[in-house]
């Protein structure tokens, strides 16, 4: 019973950290639908070429939030694919803050975030230039899908979509989070442990489970010997936070959310390869 209201209380406050960041993407939203109309097109179109590289920046904070905000405005077209993507990639969650409090290095992190934001903004502009002049507005429709009664004013229709899109996370969230606790951590490394080829995919697998606590366990395992460069970069990459668990819910699309998926799975475990080939280290 004492780890259900644990794995409860860590729950809401790791949900509470992403809310502001849910209700200022659908402001943005709204607002962008209510005062620009159909004239926000081209504006996206000619001002959105810088977006990998500014989404791959973004993504580095560690906050869950900007991956679940990318998603939202990935669903309404607002952003790109690349963007999305870039912001994927680059999303680290907790991996800052634990490496910090563990006198990891200012070097160590230095070299892993600028790695990852390299593949991050890469891919996303080879997003961009493969799937150019294939996204459409579609903030309307979006809107008419959640039942977001825009009618009612921006500012209500922000609160409508954030607290659905909100306990929609929590109770995911609770049920991830229950389950990795009965898991272990040290089940899940034993996964990857002694495995170097099988060890990329799996670190990766592990990367694409929507919560934070994914970046928390394989930044300890790779602070603690366990996993090496490649993997964890692999698992790093591939893992998002919430971001797609969000796009699960709003991006009405499936074909997409698994082409969005297989990418960053892909990616997550070509890079890792490729860091292991080379012989980096962090």
């Amino acid at each position: 019973m004492e780890m259900i209201l644990d794995v409860i209380y860590d729950t809401c406050i790791d949900s509470l950290r992403i809310l502001p960041f849910l209700f200022l993407a659908y402001l943005a939203m709204e607002s962008l639908e209510h005062w620009t109309g159909g004239r926000l097109q081209a504006v996206v179109r000619q001002s959105g070429k810088a977006g990998p590289a500014i989404g791959g920046l973004l993504g580095i904070f560690p906050q869950c939030g900007f991956s679940a905000a990318a998603a939202n405005l990935y669903a309404g077209r607002v952003i790109t694919l690349g963007t999305l993507l870039a912001v994927f990639l680059s999303t680290s969650d907790e991996m800052l803050p634990i490496m910090i409090s563990e006198n990891a290095g200012i070097a160590l992190i230095a070299k892993l975030l600028l790695t990852k934001l390299a593949f991050a903004a890469a891919v996303g502009f080879l997003a961009d230039f493969l799937f150019a002049g294939k996204e459409e507005l579609q903030i309307g429709h979006f809107c008419e899908k959640h039942h977001c009664h825009c009618e009612k004013g921006i500012l209500r229709s922000a609160v409508n979509h954030t607290w659905k899109i909100f306990l929609y996370i929590l109770a995911v969230s609770v049920i991830l989070n229950y389950v990795i606790a009965m898991i272990g951590e040290d089940k899940m490394a034993s996964i990857v442990f002694g495995r170097p080829v099988l060890g990329l995919f799996a670190a990766a697998f592990v990367g694409m489970i929507p919560n934070c606590a994914s970046s928390v366990i394989l930044t300890h395992l790779y602070l603690e010997g366990v996993l090496g460069a490649g993997p964890l970069l692999s698992g790093l990459l591939a893992g998002s936070g919430v971001g797609y668990l969000v796009l699960l819910r709003v991006n009405e699309d499936k074909k997409d959310n698994l082409r969005i998926f297989v990418l960053l799975y892909g990616v997550g475990v070509a890079a890792g390869a490729l860091v292991e080939m080379l012989g980096v280290r962090f």
